[in-house]
């Protein structure tokens, strides 16, 4: 198999290379921290060898549950927030039909409930629900995070109400603990199927984990090459591959020298619309990785060329704080050419005989050399193709350039303290018991 390939040239007329290159010392050393466990957040570091240590007994238990729940489900609802649904999300739209929702389909649909707490959205997947079969993948560590929750508690009580509590409960497939918190009690009393969310595996690092295989494998794509992908990658960035041939090394020293050069917001680009939860994932890895004592690249995303048409004037021309990642598919999976009108009215009939890949191909390059003229810094990630495979070896990549980066920045890449301070006003404003005196305060700031 090919390999995603990574492109820094773009970036040399802004940072030097020889200043890329003096990162070599420290980022050897941070790569090292990440395997051997030593580094800061060290308790949190069970996905830098997961791909090499899933084994083909996991991967098939999974894929069993997968069969269980594709022949009696139409749809599956998956049930968690953050990365207990973002990596899922990211790799089902990518290799989905992007109108999959209106296809005959054999494999269930899987949509997605307690990344949110919309009413509206919720009552509306009630209604979707009531006219076909479905389950439920319940994804949370304590099982007391509040958006979960509460979703998963509507949910429960409607599965129940249709199929009766004996039959729903070989519905529920719980990911959660191994021995405590709220969820695992339940799964336990009520007998669900579980998966566990290793201690040492933090929920943005996760999709490769049952928390993201399982609904992937639902869904109706193959694990197997998804997790190949990534071991492929983890091979090629481990610590006995040269800082020069390390693509996440170099990715983490290019960002880094950007940031230094008062480049503060990373902007994640695709051409290719089935990308674009791709991009949410990596927002969540890089921002809440990070994002800590008043430090950390922003992370922002575009879709192109749609987005050429609304943020397009400020990427060109507005603050130039900004560096483009670019993700550029190099094989499309489908064809369409576009025809000879013999009227010609729109003037197009120059790209006659052309495929659409190729008009979108000289935008994203023109683009490309437009903002580097307009004084915006281009990396550019070349996948092969979007299919599990590629997708493996790209999530493993951004993840070992994300627990890299965070290190030669200086912080814990693997803690969220800050993450708390919504949720504390929440219970107060709730009125949750024990948080009396949090109420007392906040309500006299309302």
């Amino acid at each position: 198999m090919d390999s995603i390939r990574l492109h820094i040239e773009k970036t040399l007329d802004f940072i030097s290379r020889d200043k890329v290159y003096n990162y070599k010392p420290d980022i050897e050393k941070h790569n090292k921290a990440l395997n051997e466990k030593t580094g800061k957040g060290n308790d949190f570091l069970g996905w830098v060898s997961l791909p090499s240590g899933i084994t083909d007994t996991e991967i098939k238990d999974i894929q069993e549950t997968a069969s269980k729940l594709k022949s009696n489900s139409e749809v599956v609802v998956v049930i968690g927030i953050g990365g207990s649904y973002l990596g899922a999300k990211a790799v089902i739209d990518a290799l989905a039909h992007s109108f999959s929702a209106m296809m005959p389909r054999k494999d269930p649909y899987v949509v997605f409930a307690g990344q949110n707490i919309s009413e509206d959205y919720l009552a509306e997947l009630q209604e979707l629900l009531k006219d076909v079969n479905w389950s439920v993948v319940v994804i949370s560590k304590s099982g007391t995070t509040t958006e979960p929750a509460i979703a998963f508690r509507v949910l429960r009580e409607d599965l129940e109400k249709k199929y009766g509590r004996n039959d729903a409960k070989n519905r529920i497939v719980a990911i959660t603990d191994a021995s405590k918190g709220a969820l695992r009690t339940l799964a336990d009393e009520e007998g669900y199927k579980t998966y566990i969310i290793p201690d040492d595996i933090g929920g943005r690092f996760s999709v490769l984990t049952p928390v993201g295989l399982v609904p992937i494998a639902i869904a109706g794509f193959d694990i197997k090459a998804l997790i190949e992908g990534a071991r492929d990658m983890e091979l090629n960035t481990s610590v006995e591959v040269p800082f020069e041939d390390n693509q996440s090394a170099i990715y983490a020293a290019v960002r880094n020298e950007l940031y230094k050069n008062g480049k503060t917001t990373e902007i994640m680009v695709n051409y290719n619309p089935k990308l674009h939860f791709v991009s949410e994932w990596w927002k969540q890895l890089y921002g809440e990785s990070e994002g800590k004592e008043e430090k950390g690249i922003f992370p922002a995303s575009v879709d192109f060329t749609t987005d050429l048409h609304s943020m397009g004037q400020y990427i060109q021309e507005g603050l130039r704080n900004i560096f483009e990642t670019v993700i550029s598919v190099q094989q499309v999976n489908r064809k369409v050419t576009i025809p000879k009108d013999e009227t010609n009215l729109d003037k197009l009939n120059y790209l006659a005989g052309k495929p659409f890949d190729h008009v979108n191909k000289m935008a994203e390059l023109g683009t490309l050399l437009a903002h580097v003229d307009g004084g915006v810094p281009n990396i550019r990630i070349e996948i092969p193709a979007i299919n599990e495979f590629y997708l493996g070896q790209l999530m493993y990549f951004f993840e070992k350039a994300c627990g890299i980066s965070g290190y030669v920045l200086g912080v814990n890449p693997f803690d969220q303290p800050g993450v708390e301070a919504y949720k504390k006003n929440m219970f107060a404003l709730l009125e949750k018991p024990g948080f009396e005196e949090e109420t007392k305060k906040i309500k006299s700031r309302v």
